[in-house]
């Protein structure tokens, strides 16, 4: 039995992947600082209790000297999450998660923690856009989509040699890095920080780029958290999703046991080592289409609000090439439809107060709309 610690494990994704491992029968420590914007300012009642937590920050040392005591291996999801409000809340964002990941590695370092096993949770913002195909050039990795484009409501993406719109293609870990939100910077920076540390300490060290992830636990009160909870919140409270552009993006949407099944798995193979992996399920789905199903699940008559407009720091398109990930022998199994129901079914009696309209007018007001 190893010890291990789960950062941000009382959150959506780490909650269930302390579950997981308590059920393995590993011994579990968690430290979370139960952020107020998350969890409403209240511990959330679904806490493993066979788990130990610690409240605290993984930038206070104090906090870090207990939670490492006796670990050997480390889940690190403690994370700010939001790319629209990471623009605006700068300081904040690479303070959590680009400086909160140097302090942890530095602690674990200078201390010499016995580390055998460390996961970063990355994610698929590090792309920026994914990858696409132009039919008269060939694939190609375009970066961020002309403004003028945007402002005449041209949302695809545009060959950068002819000018051609490009049909989407699944996104391979090989695709050049171009992230287009403060969020994705610094979930990028907790990537390479992590594998790059690891690599010269000889720590085994995997990053896994996360793709839409959904589930039970998902905040329904933080309006900058996933699509599905963003959604389900406006939907419980007969209000419209607001959909920005015309709906028609695409996304990868994993359900959150299958994040923990890629968690525990590369945790446990040597095969993964070193490496970085698309967690997802190699299918794209619109935004429109999810919102859709959730309207229908929920039992509500109205359809979305189709915004028509951009916000600064999103994509257009991208979906995981999983062919990597399958070779260390993971493959998701809950279907989309499966998995919705699984939300909506949870989502029913869950909290959810609907502050998505005030969120919208904060980029209004700060220019990061167009």
């Amino acid at each position: 039995m190893k010890k291990i610690l789960v950062t941000g494990g009382a959150g959506f994704i780490g909650s269930h992947l302390v579950d997981k491992l308590v059920k393995d029968g590993e011994e579990v420590v968690v430290l979370d600082n139960f952020d107020a914007q998350v969890h409403q300012g209240k511990k959330p009642d679904y806490l493993n209790k066979d788990a130990s937590y610690i409240e605290g920050d993984v930038r206070d040392e104090k906090a870090l000297r207990k939670s490492l005591d006796g670990v050997s291996r480390i889940f690190h999801l403690a994370a700010k999450v939001g790319v629209g409000q990471s623009m605006y809340e700068i300081k904040e964002y690479v303070s959590v998660n680009t400086y909160g990941t140097a302090f942890l590695w530095d602690y674990i370092i200078n201390n010499k923690i016995d580390i055998d096993k460390f996961v970063v949770a990355s994610s698929m913002s590090i792309y920026g856009e994914g990858l696409y195909n132009c039919a008269a050039c060939g694939n190609a990795a375009p970066g961020l989509r002309a403004e003028k484009d945007l402002r005449e409501k041209r949302w695809e993406a545009f060959c950068p040699k002819c000018g051609s719109a490009m049909k989407p293609l699944p996104t391979p870990e090989d695709k050049k890095l171009l992230p287009a939100s403060v969020y994705a910077i610094t979930k990028k920076d907790q990537e390479e920080l992590s594998l790059n540390i690891g690599v010269s300490y000889k720590i085994p060290t995997v990053a896994l780029r996360f793709f839409n992830v959904y589930g039970p636990r998902q905040s329904l009160s933080n309006p900058y958290t996933g699509a599905c909870a963003i959604f389900s919140s406006r939907i419980k409270n007969n209000n419209a999703p607001l959909i920005y552009e015309d709906g028609m993006q695409k996304r990868d949407f994993i359900y959150v046991t299958d994040i923990v099944e890629a968690c525990a798995l590369v945790m446990n193979s040597n095969k993964a080592n070193y490496g970085f992996f698309n967690i997802g399920t190699g299918r794209d789905v619109s935004i429109k289409d999810v919102a859709a199903t959730l309207i229908r699940l929920y039992g509500k008559k109205f359809s979305s609000e189709i915004v028509n407009s951009f916000r600064v720091g999103d994509i257009r398109h991208c979906y995981a090439d999983i062919s990597k990930i399958r070779e260390v022998g993971f493959k998701a199994k809950t279907e989309l439809a499966e998995g919705l129901k699984k939300l909506t079914d949870w989502g029913r009696e869950a909290e959810a107060v609907d502050k998505i309209k005030n969120a919208d007018l904060e980029l209004e007001r700060r220019k990061l709309k167009l």
